[in-house]
């Protein structure tokens, strides 16, 4: 008989460990409130990305003069078309998602999932609940936006990101509050659709927690762009005046906007699973607590994605539903490394980085060196127009083997995949150097890195 595997969540994780389970024979049903993708794919990284792509269309025409092409400086954006086809992408991508699921023989339940005490899953849907039993379960309800009582979105003039699409005018003045990475993405998108902007950040930079050089290179190109950025200025509260909205500091200060987008970070989607009664242990957030191949501390329940609260990645979600499949069903199984996780920031230029940051390096006190190469340096930026971003490399002083590197460049995310490559395959930076690379490109600035490395 074939292994009976439950699914709470569509997301990254939980799709992605769906296909893995159905290929290695069990029978997979998936439970989505939603709808196949869950919130990564109708209301979060694709719907935000597919903003970034028309932003960055225009801020493309920044540089056009510089390369002789008069483009016409009145160009404005038809915010209630880009949403329309932001929303019909990110439905078409779900659509996709569950023919691939169907295909491989996933049955897809419309409902809320609660874990029974037999094991098995109790779904809740408009037609009634419905058990569905499970030698296996895992849990990939991923997480919420925050919201705190004295700034509540109203889908109207306040937003959270997943509301931010029903916008059908173009913000006159977008009040951001937040500096994380998703408040930076949206600042840098709003900034490049023509809004006025203001960041609210109540750190010293944007980006805290990123590269203390591509946070400080973003922070210029925002304020050179005509971003306002309050640092150290934490928001009191958010309220609605009129048409516009009144944004109150704990300083007394007072910021007034059009719009107000709440960036205030995220919240686990783990209440009302049932997950007290199995004895699935979560930490002081609410995360589910979860080690290397997904397992939770209850039998045969697993966990993935931003419920975990492990690295709030899409991929990181989709690579712990297949570890937490394969493990399951007896597969071969490699644990998640951090180590060699890449990411990347949708602000314009790009950050993408992969392995250990620079500052956690030195406080593991590593002995490494590093290269720093501006991209203005670079025969095909200067082409192209492009003046800010760099890339960086890690390596071991002892033995040359890559440890990781940060890109900050249009299309970063596309150029950090062979410096991840070098940090899975514990490649040197001679490897990396001897590689040939397109002379013009941009990617050949990762190989001169490598050779400045050369010991």
């Amino acid at each position: 008989m074939a292994a009976r595997v439950a699914i709470v969540g569509g997301g990254p994780g939980g799709y992605e460990a769906a296909l893995v389970a159905a290929r290695l024979g069990a029978e997979v049903t998936l439970i989505e409130r939603d709808g196949p993708g869950g919130s990564a794919v109708l209301t979060d990284c694709v719907p935000s990305k597919t903003l970034i792509a028309t932003s960055d269309l225009l801020n493309g025409g920044r540089s056009a003069a510089e390369l002789g092409v008069d483009v016409p400086t009145d160009a404005r954006v038809n915010i209630a078309a880009v949403n329309e086809r932001v929303l019909g992408l990110a439905q078409a991508q779900s659509d996709d998602i569950a023919e691939r699921l169907e295909m491989s023989g996933v049955e897809i339940v419309a409902g809320v999932g609660r874990l029974d005490r037999t094991g098995g899953v109790v779904v809740t849907a408009e037609a009634g609940e419905r058990y569905v039993p499970a030698d296996g379960v895992l849990i990939a309800t991923g997480a919420h936006p925050r919201v705190v009582d004295s700034a509540l979105p109203d889908g109207e003039r306040i937003f959270t990101w997943e509301q931010i699409y029903a916008l059908r005018e173009l913000p006159e003045h977008m009040v951001v509050v937040g500096s994380g990475v998703t408040g930076a993405e949206f600042a840098s998108a709003y900034n490049g659709l023509g809004c006025e902007v203001t960041l609210v950040s109540s750190r010293d930079r944007v980006l805290p927690g990123e590269d203390q050089d591509a946070a400080t290179l973003i922070e210029d190109v925002f304020t050179r762009r005509g971003m306002t950025v309050l640092g150290k200025s934490r928001m009191a509260g958010v309220e609605r005046v009129g048409d516009g909205v009144r944004v109150a500091l704990e300083d007394g200060r007072v910021v007034e906007g059009s719009h107000c987008l709440l960036a205030l970070g995220s919240i686990p989607s783990t209440a009302n699973l049932g997950l007290d009664a199995l004895g699935v242990d979560l930490d002081e957030q609410g995360f589910i607590k979860v080690d290397r191949v997904s397992r939770t501390s209850a039998p045969g329940v697993y966990a993935a994605g931003d419920c975990t609260g492990v690295f709030m990645l899409a991929s990181v979600a989709a690579q712990q539903g297949r570890i937490a499949m394969a493990h399951l069903l007896g597969d071969a199984v490699n644990p998640l490394d951090l180590s060699k996780v890449s990411s990347n920031i949708f602000t314009s230029p790009e950050i993408a980085t992969v392995g250990p940051s620079q500052s956690k390096l030195n406080e593991d006190g590593l002995h490494f060196d590093v290269a720093m190469l501006p991209l203005a340096t670079n025969p095909r930026a200067k082409m192209q127009g492009l003046h800010d971003g760099f890339v960086k490399l890690y390596s071991r002083k002892s033995t040359g083997t890559v440890l990781g590197g940060v890109i900050v460049s249009p299309r970063a995310s596309e150029l950090i995949h062979a410096v991840s490559l070098a940090v899975a395959m514990h490649l040197t930076v001679d490897q990396v150097a001897d590689a040939f690379t397109v002379y013009p490109s941009l990617s050949g600035s990762v190989a001169e890195a490598a050779r400045r490395l050369h010991r």
